[in-house]
């Protein structure tokens, strides 16, 4: 019998079927493995407006992003020049931008081509469709994180009126365009949790964010493709929510919720992407790599005895600081020998 490929593997842990050995989810290329992407993201390339090479750093909304070496080049919203300040006013400065001229078929063609430029083959590797990088941050790069938890607390009302909007917009493009991309799942996105605590309470949460979230989840939902839900921080109270609408993979689960407990709760309803965070003494300068490699065999034989379970952690920094560099090899070193022995001989 043929082995499958990393694709196959990845879609049929959505079906409750255990992958050949254990895989590992990267967010983009791992430049420390031979092996194909297990899930490349495809956004509709109009959404980023202007942003990268060349242009103003603008998104369709008007919020400029900034990076930096030392965050591996991760954008992030430019600080203290947020484009809202009242919530109020939003009908005045978020303004959707006119679709009427776009191509759908020819920029979806464009999109899977630069996919493929990178080195990213569709038939190896899953194609996650996504829209936006979430309400709740969505919210905060218009207003900053101050003005934005203020505007939930005191006019949530007007904060529903403006998600209702932007999901209309959304989801209008994803049915314009989705199945032109012929993706294997949606994937959503929204940070709404610290590391102590979500942002929200669960009650807003329900109320404000995850109608909208169901609403995103309908294009997939509809065409019978899993969902993946990308969530940081503490919010595993939010996971009996997301296997509502339809989410089979969570990205990345950090060490800070109770993923055993999720395991046991929900068993297979739930493919964990994460358990493992390089913090404290995993990134001193002291630690070895045998104690570092330690660790991730240690996250590996815990969550793979609960449930069907990816490993998911990248150190994203310096592109030329070797303590990121030999711990993202490490990891990879890990998953790919010992990871060999925890599933596929059960």
């Amino acid at each position: 019998m043929a082995q499958r490929t990393m694709r196959e593997m990845y879609l049929d842990m959505a079906k409750g079927i255990e992958p050949d050995f254990l895989l590992q989810y990267t967010y983009g290329g791992n430049p420390y493995s031979k092996r194909p992407e297990i899930c490349t993201g495809c956004f509709p390339s109009l959404i980023m407006g202007n942003r990268g090479p060349g242009g103003d750093n603008k998104d369709i909304w008007g919020v400029t992003y900034v990076s930096n070496k030392e965050a591996g080049y991760a954008g992030l919203p430019e600080p203290g020049n947020y484009i809202l300040d009242d919530i109020t006013k939003w009908r005045d400065v978020i303004k959707a931008p006119d679709l009427s001229h776009v191509d759908w078929e020819q920029m979806a063609k464009k999109d899977l081509d630069a996919i493929r430029q990178r080195g990213c083959d569709p038939t190896q590797s899953a194609i996650a469709f996504g829209l936006h990088g979430g309400y709740f941050q969505t919210l905060m790069a218009f207003m900053g994180f101050v003005e934005g938890l203020c505007a939930i607390q005191e006019e949530p009302e007007e904060v529903y009126a403006l998600f209702d909007y932007l999901c209309t917009f959304y989801n209008d493009i994803a049915e314009k365009c989705i199945d032109y991309y012929k993706p294997d799942l949606v994937h959503i996105s929204d940070d709404v949790a610290a590391w102590g605590a979500p942002f929200v309470s669960p009650a807003q949460y329900r109320e404000l964010i995850k109608p909208f979230q169901v609403r995103d989840a309908k294009c997939g939902n509809d065409r019978g493709l899993p969902i993946a839900m990308h969530c940081c921080g503490k919010c595993d109270m939010l996971v009996g929510d997301w296997i509502e609408f339809g989410v089979r993979y969570w990205d990345p689960p950090q060490t800070c919720n109770d993923l055993v407990g999720v395991q046991k709760k929900f068993g297979d309803q739930i493919i964990l992407e994460g358990g493992f965070d390089a913090i404290g003494s995993l990134m001193s300068e002291d630690c070895t790599e045998q104690r570092f490699k330690d660790a991730v065999v240690e996250a590996i034989d815990t969550y793979t005895e609960n449930g069907l379970y990816i490993f998911d952690h990248w150190l994203f920094g310096d592109p030329d600081n070797d303590m990121f560099n030999n711990r993202n090899r490490w990891m990879t070193e890990v998953v790919e020998d010992y990871g060999l022995t925890k599933y596929g001989n059960r």
